[in-house]
């Protein structure tokens, strides 16, 4: 029926689906639907900003009217896509899950909303918050992002990473959605940033393009991969472009400010500024 090298890759390839470390054949494997997860962000989106993403024809309800439509289409599909993550023997979890996510959906947009008031008063290039609401990628990541802490601080696997990966590619911000972000979280271009899963970051923190803020490389690979692995970046403070921080053990204090390019293994004190010595230029005739 088929060639004979058509049957010897087949074959092979067969093989490498059966010896794998990872279910990649058949229909043991339970998942999440990708297209449904998007799906979700966008009509969360639409009920944390209606006037900027919402459907124009249901905003002729109340607010509290067009808001529970939405909460309780919200709470079904992601019940739906939660009882395909969990695990078989926890799927009975996912109607619960769903409700608490739903009841703190108003806290979330309330950070939300402290977020744009960040962006906007650090921002001198924001004509108005409607600009960043409507349109500042760093906004939309934030706000993926704080939708997937949720569902990561429940234990629900896949989702809240398949939700942080769908707005990194949209937007090259890569944020763990195990990392703890407080209120008036200000990104600014974006592009490049990556904050890991176990990083801590205050209240008023500013933070530019390129900025890592990252684990050093455990030795003896994932059995040392535990605990505390990224760094905490306090009340207050800026890291400007280009910068890396690495280490659980490594604290930027409260109002410091870490410049560009700066490359950081150890803490730094409050109320201190870290810089790169800019190198000599030398200028010779020919």
């Amino acid at each position: 029926m088929y060639a004979d090298h058509i049957c010897k890759a087949a074959r092979a390839m067969a093989e490498n689906m059966a010896e794998a470390s990872l279910p990649m054949y058949g229909s043991r494997l339970r998942l999440p639907d990708r297209k449904a997860i998007i799906a979700l962000l966008k009509e969360m989106r639409q009920l944390m900003f209606p006037a900027y993403f919402g459907d124009s024809a249901l905003m002729t309800l109340e607010a509290k009217d067009y808001a529970a439509l939405l909460l309780e289409r919200i709470e079904t599909n992601l019940t739906k896509q939660l009882s395909l993550a969990l695990p078989g023997a926890e799927t009975h979890r996912a109607n619960e899950i769903a409700r608490r996510v739903v009841e703190q959906l108003p806290q979330v947009q309330r950070q939300l909303l402290t977020d744009i008031d960040a962006i906007f008063d650090g921002d001198p290039a924001a004509q108005n918050r409607e600009e960043v609401a409507f349109a500042y990628p760093g906004l939309f990541a934030i706000f993926a992002y704080r939708v997937a802490h949720l569902l990561y601080l429940e234990a629900v696997p896949m989702i809240p990473r398949m939700m942080t990966e769908y707005a990194h590619s949209r937007t090259g911000i890569d944020i763990h959605p195990g990392a703890e972000i407080g209120s008036y979280f200000f990104i600014d271009h974006g592009t490049g940033i990556v904050i890991g899963e176990t990083t801590n970051i205050g209240e008023h923190v500013k933070i530019y393009q390129g900025v890592t803020l990252g684990a050093l490389s455990p030795r003896g690979g994932r059995i040392n991969a535990h605990g505390k692995r990224h760094p905490t970046v306090n009340d207050g403070a800026t890291v400007y472009s280009g910068a890396s921080i690495f280490g659980g053990e490594t604290v930027i204090g409260e109002r410091a400010v870490v410049g560009s390019n700066a490359f950081l293994t150890s803490s730094v004190e409050a109320d201190t500024r870290v810089v790169i010595q800019p190198p000599e230029i030398k200028v010779r005739s020919k």
